[in-house]
Protein backbone atom coordinates (compact mmCIF):
# COMPACT_ATOMS: atom_id res chain seq x y z
CA UNK A 1 0.00 0.00 0.00
CA UNK A 2 2.47 2.07 0.98
CA UNK A 3 4.49 2.15 -2.37
CA UNK A 4 1.58 2.50 -4.67
CA UNK A 5 1.24 5.69 -1.82
CA UNK A 6 4.05 7.05 -3.03
CA UNK A 7 3.55 6.44 -6.57
CA UNK A 8 -0.16 8.23 -6.33
CA UNK A 9 1.21 10.94 -5.13
CA UNK A 10 3.81 11.45 -7.52
CA UNK A 11 1.16 10.60 -10.68
CA UNK A 12 -1.29 13.41 -9.52
CA UNK A 13 1.33 16.57 -9.08
CA UNK A 14 2.84 15.53 -12.52
CA UNK A 15 -0.82 15.20 -13.98
CA UNK A 16 -1.90 18.41 -12.98
CA UNK A 17 1.08 20.42 -13.76
CA UNK A 18 2.55 18.93 -16.99
CA UNK A 19 -0.82 18.51 -18.47
CA UNK A 20 -1.65 20.34 -21.77
CA UNK A 21 -5.27 21.16 -21.23
CA UNK A 22 -6.14 22.94 -24.56
CA UNK A 23 -5.83 18.54 -25.60
CA UNK A 24 -9.15 18.52 -23.42
CA UNK A 25 -11.67 20.70 -25.91
CA UNK A 26 -12.74 18.23 -27.53
CA UNK A 27 -14.37 16.10 -24.84
CA UNK A 28 -15.73 19.01 -22.81
CA UNK A 29 -19.72 19.89 -22.38
CA UNK A 30 -18.57 22.84 -20.44
CA UNK A 31 -16.72 26.27 -22.34
CA UNK A 32 -16.55 27.87 -19.13
CA UNK A 33 -14.39 24.47 -17.32
CA UNK A 34 -12.33 24.82 -20.68
CA UNK A 35 -11.41 28.40 -20.65
CA UNK A 36 -10.66 27.97 -17.03
CA UNK A 37 -8.45 25.24 -17.31
CA UNK A 38 -6.66 26.87 -20.23
CA UNK A 39 -6.15 30.03 -18.47
CA UNK A 40 -4.48 28.18 -16.00
CA UNK A 41 -2.62 25.66 -17.73
CA UNK A 42 -1.21 28.97 -19.86
CA UNK A 43 0.07 31.10 -16.78
CA UNK A 44 1.75 27.68 -15.14
CA UNK A 45 3.42 27.18 -18.66
CA UNK A 46 4.81 30.76 -18.62
CA UNK A 47 6.60 30.37 -15.10
CA UNK A 48 10.49 29.61 -14.99
CA UNK A 49 9.89 27.45 -12.22
CA UNK A 50 6.98 26.96 -9.10
CA UNK A 51 8.00 25.48 -5.92
CA UNK A 52 4.98 24.43 -3.49
CA UNK A 53 4.25 22.59 -0.32
CA UNK A 54 1.23 20.22 -0.37
CA UNK A 55 -0.80 17.90 2.02
CA UNK A 56 -2.02 14.80 0.56
CA UNK A 57 -4.42 12.47 2.10
CA UNK A 58 -5.56 8.81 1.31
CA UNK A 59 -9.01 7.96 2.06
CA UNK A 60 -11.09 4.92 2.25
CA UNK A 61 -13.79 4.60 4.51
CA UNK A 62 -14.95 0.93 3.70
CA UNK A 63 -11.65 -0.33 4.12
CA UNK A 64 -10.65 1.92 7.27
CA UNK A 65 -8.21 3.47 5.38
CA UNK A 66 -6.60 6.70 6.21
CA UNK A 67 -2.96 7.87 5.09
CA UNK A 68 -1.78 11.44 5.30
CA UNK A 69 1.71 12.90 4.70
CA UNK A 70 3.28 16.58 3.67
CA UNK A 71 5.78 16.91 0.76
CA UNK A 72 7.21 19.47 -0.97
CA UNK A 73 7.76 20.27 -5.06
CA UNK A 74 9.50 22.16 -7.22
CA UNK A 75 8.63 22.38 -10.90
CA UNK A 76 10.21 23.60 -13.88
CA UNK A 77 8.75 22.41 -17.37
CA UNK A 78 9.12 18.78 -17.16
CA UNK A 79 11.58 18.97 -14.87
CA UNK A 80 10.84 17.97 -11.47
CA UNK A 81 11.76 17.45 -7.49
CA UNK A 82 9.85 15.74 -5.14
CA UNK A 83 10.18 15.31 -1.46
CA UNK A 84 7.89 13.59 0.73
CA UNK A 85 7.29 10.38 3.45
CA UNK A 86 10.55 10.48 3.92
CA UNK A 87 12.24 10.51 0.21
CA UNK A 88 13.27 12.50 -2.83
CA UNK A 89 12.41 12.09 -6.57
CA UNK A 90 14.40 14.01 -9.33
CA UNK A 91 13.82 13.75 -13.07
CA UNK A 92 16.70 15.50 -14.92
CA UNK A 93 14.92 15.57 -17.94
CA UNK A 94 15.94 11.97 -19.15
CA UNK A 95 16.47 9.87 -15.86
CA UNK A 96 13.68 9.64 -12.53
CA UNK A 97 15.95 8.93 -9.60
CA UNK A 98 14.45 7.97 -6.70
CA UNK A 99 16.59 8.49 -3.34
CA UNK A 100 15.65 6.26 -0.37
CA UNK A 101 18.16 8.00 2.83
CA UNK A 102 16.46 5.02 5.37
CA UNK A 103 17.44 2.27 2.89
CA UNK A 104 21.08 4.24 1.73
CA UNK A 105 19.40 3.44 -1.74
CA UNK A 106 18.82 5.03 -5.04
CA UNK A 107 16.58 3.53 -8.01
CA UNK A 108 17.33 5.25 -11.65
CA UNK A 109 14.74 4.42 -13.81
CA UNK A 110 14.09 5.85 -17.84
CA UNK A 111 10.31 7.15 -17.74
CA UNK A 112 9.06 4.42 -20.39
CA UNK A 113 10.31 1.70 -18.27
CA UNK A 114 7.61 2.72 -15.31
CA UNK A 115 4.39 2.89 -17.59
CA UNK A 116 2.36 2.13 -14.75
CA UNK A 117 2.98 4.35 -12.31
CA UNK A 118 2.23 7.23 -14.89
CA UNK A 119 5.20 9.19 -13.89
CA UNK A 120 6.49 9.54 -17.74
CA UNK A 121 5.23 13.08 -19.02
CA UNK A 122 4.34 11.86 -22.39
CA UNK A 123 2.09 9.15 -21.02
CA UNK A 124 0.56 12.12 -18.77
CA UNK A 125 -0.30 13.69 -22.03
CA UNK A 126 -1.69 10.97 -23.34
CA UNK A 127 -3.46 9.76 -20.32
CA UNK A 128 -5.80 12.94 -20.76
CA UNK A 129 -5.99 13.39 -24.21
CA UNK A 130 -8.71 10.91 -24.67
CA UNK A 131 -11.77 9.60 -22.72
CA UNK A 132 -12.81 12.73 -20.13
CA UNK A 133 -15.63 14.91 -20.46
CA UNK A 134 -14.96 18.18 -18.68
CA UNK A 135 -18.02 20.36 -16.52
CA UNK A 136 -17.81 23.30 -14.19
CA UNK A 137 -18.62 22.05 -10.73
CA UNK A 138 -19.13 24.09 -7.50
CA UNK A 139 -17.74 26.72 -6.03
CA UNK A 140 -16.69 27.51 -2.38
CA UNK A 141 -15.02 30.22 -0.55
CA UNK A 142 -11.54 29.25 1.43
CA UNK A 143 -10.14 32.00 3.87
CA UNK A 144 -12.12 35.02 1.73
CA UNK A 145 -10.50 32.95 -1.47
CA UNK A 146 -13.05 32.00 -4.14
CA UNK A 147 -12.63 28.75 -5.11
CA UNK A 148 -14.25 27.04 -8.81
CA UNK A 149 -13.66 23.40 -8.80
CA UNK A 150 -14.19 21.70 -12.46
CA UNK A 151 -14.75 17.87 -12.70
CA UNK A 152 -12.97 15.11 -14.94
CA UNK A 153 -15.41 12.04 -15.59
CA UNK A 154 -13.70 9.39 -17.34
CA UNK A 155 -15.84 8.39 -20.72
CA UNK A 156 -15.32 4.39 -20.01
CA UNK A 157 -17.43 2.83 -17.89
CA UNK A 158 -14.75 0.07 -16.52
CA UNK A 159 -12.72 3.30 -15.51
CA UNK A 160 -11.97 2.66 -11.80
CA UNK A 161 -12.11 6.51 -11.23
CA UNK A 162 -15.62 8.08 -10.88
CA UNK A 163 -13.91 11.77 -11.53
CA UNK A 164 -11.26 14.16 -10.49
CA UNK A 165 -12.17 17.93 -9.05
CA UNK A 166 -9.47 20.39 -9.92
CA UNK A 167 -10.14 23.26 -7.11
CA UNK A 168 -8.83 26.91 -8.73
CA UNK A 169 -8.49 29.48 -7.09
CA UNK A 170 -10.19 31.72 -9.52
CA UNK A 171 -8.46 35.60 -8.59
CA UNK A 172 -4.84 34.01 -8.88
CA UNK A 173 -5.48 31.76 -11.40
CA UNK A 174 -3.50 28.78 -9.08
CA UNK A 175 -4.63 25.29 -8.39
CA UNK A 176 -5.73 24.62 -4.76
CA UNK A 177 -6.79 21.07 -4.12
CA UNK A 178 -7.39 18.23 -6.23
CA UNK A 179 -9.94 15.52 -5.59
CA UNK A 180 -10.14 12.00 -7.05
CA UNK A 181 -13.03 9.60 -6.07
CA UNK A 182 -12.90 6.01 -7.02
CA UNK A 183 -15.78 3.52 -7.74
CA UNK A 184 -14.45 1.60 -4.81
CA UNK A 185 -15.06 4.45 -1.92
CA UNK A 186 -10.95 5.40 -2.02
CA UNK A 187 -10.48 9.17 -1.99
CA UNK A 188 -7.46 10.80 -2.61
CA UNK A 189 -6.85 15.19 -1.62
CA UNK A 190 -4.03 17.23 -2.63
CA UNK A 191 -3.87 20.50 -1.01
CA UNK A 192 -1.56 22.87 -2.47
CA UNK A 193 -0.29 25.68 0.08
CA UNK A 194 2.58 28.11 -0.03
CA UNK A 195 3.45 28.40 -3.46
CA UNK A 196 6.75 30.46 -4.70
CA UNK A 197 6.95 31.57 -8.38
CA UNK A 198 10.36 31.90 -10.78
CA UNK A 199 13.26 30.98 -7.79
CA UNK A 200 16.08 31.40 -8.08
CA UNK A 201 18.07 28.22 -8.13
CA UNK A 202 21.08 26.69 -8.34
CA UNK A 203 21.95 25.12 -12.02
CA UNK A 204 22.02 21.81 -11.21
CA UNK A 205 19.24 22.01 -8.94
CA UNK A 206 17.43 18.99 -10.93
CA UNK A 207 20.78 17.35 -11.43
CA UNK A 208 21.88 13.53 -9.23
CA UNK A 209 25.12 13.91 -7.92
CA UNK A 210 26.09 10.69 -7.68
CA UNK A 211 28.99 11.45 -5.89
CA UNK A 212 27.14 12.86 -3.38
CA UNK A 213 25.62 9.39 -2.30
CA UNK A 214 29.16 7.09 -2.59
CA UNK A 215 27.89 5.02 0.26
CA UNK A 216 24.53 4.35 -1.04
CA UNK A 217 23.56 1.31 -3.41
CA UNK A 218 22.56 2.30 -6.44
CA UNK A 219 19.93 0.33 -8.61
CA UNK A 220 20.36 1.35 -12.40
CA UNK A 221 18.52 -0.36 -14.98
Amino acid sequence: MMGSFKIKIVKILLIVFFINLHTLESQTTSNEAIELLDKVSQRINYLKNLSFEFTYVLENSLEGIRQETNGKATLSKNLYKISFLGIEQVFDGSKIYTIIPENEEVNIEDPEDIESSLINVSNIFEFYKNGYIVEIDIKQKVNSELIQYVKLIPEDENSDLKYILIGIKTIKLEIYKIIEIGIEKTQTTLTIFNQIENKELPENFFTFNKQAYSDFYINED
